[in-house]
């Protein structure tokens, strides 16, 4: 009979829930949850929970919502929680050693990369932007390194030519559940290994900015491509226009040479959109202007004239 053992989880956006809800489906006891506090949203700047607590909520997991987890009173309750492990998915702060020290058995990340490659806090977005064939999630034993720990289980998933940052994100939450439910199943079975990353091998995937969607189209249509999609849903990739500025959702490089500066609009048919770059040229599929709604280029231009020789910047 499998294990089942006490957990505090600790995480905060959409990608975390699919393991939290595992972990409780699997019958571990998940004695606490811990998440980042309510943030203003929207227009109205109204208090808004993150996902995590809404669905400990839902599932009826005592949460608890610490600035930090430096605080002598977090530090007790934590102690106190007595926990076989602690499970980190997505959480947002980095661990102190006081902290990773308090459960029986050690803390367990679950990273979406496959360690070393893509430390750091946004793999799916650089992973699609540097158009890799493929991805993962990676369960590690935390220490003190940014995402350094010992592996304990990999999943690959394939990355599509035409993926989304979102749309691979939420592929991974799911493997990324399945596959802590089964790290933990060989904890309990006795059979778990650890191996050491191999550091040499590592990369980097900082963390973005909204400024960071910016479009240069100095770059090879091949390569702002897969930026756009590694862009979307945020920050979302961008350019101006006349000083306006358009979203682009969806791009694809155009069968056509373009000869002219990067940036400028080449002639084409009235319902396209296409754009000179470092190489080769680009054609918009889908576009926003900042108060409008995301559209067909074809139905954009409709409203939009822009023409042969306008510049993109």
């Amino acid at each position: 009979m499998k294990q089942r053992f006490k957990i505090v989880f600790m995480g905060t956006p959409d990608f975390s829930v699919p393991s939290l809800e595992a972990l409780h489906t699997a019958g571990h006891d998940i004695v606490l949850v811990i998440t980042r506090p309510d943030k203003p949203r929207g227009r109205g700047r109204k208090l808004d929970a993150p996902p995590v607590k809404k669905a400990a909520i839902r599932l009826k997991r005592p949460v608890m919502q610490p600035p930090s987890l430096r605080e002598d009173k977090i530090l007790q309750i934590l102690n106190e929680a007595a926990a076989d492990f602690f499970v980190v998915v997505a959480f947002g702060h980095i661990l102190t050693g006081t902290v990773l020290s308090m459960p029986r058995q050690g803390c367990i990340n679950v990273h979406a990369s496959l360690l070393p490659r893509y430390r750091g806090p946004a793999p799916i977005h650089w992973a699609v932007i540097n158009g890799e064939p493929e991805s993962g999630v990676t369960t590690m034993m935390m220490d003190k390194g940014l995402d350094t720990g010992d592996i304990l289980m990999q999943a690959k998933e394939p990355v599509a030519p035409t993926d989304t940052a979102g749309a691979l994100h939420d592929r991974l939450a799911k493997l990324g559940s399945s596959l802590i439910c089964e790290t933990l199943d060989a904890f309990s079975e006795g059979t778990v290994r650890r191996i050491s990353q191999e550091h040499s091998l590592a990369t980097y995937a900082p963390l973005l900015k909204k400024t960071d969607g910016l479009i240069d189209w100095r770059k090879p249509a091949d390569k702002i491509e897969p930026f756009i999609r590694g862009m979307n849903p945020w920050p979302g990739a961008f350019t101006y226009w006349r000083n306006r500025r358009l979203k682009i959702f969806r791009a694809e490089a155009a069968r056509m040479p373009a000869e002219s500066s990067p940036g400028t609009i080449l002639k084409g048919h009235a319902d396209e959109l296409t754009v000179a770059t470092g190489q080769g040229a680009l054609s918009i599929l889908e576009i926003q202007e900042a108060s409008g709604s995301r559209l067909p280029v074809s139905e954009f231009l409709r409203g939009c004239r822009i023409a042969a020789g306008d510049f993109l910047a």
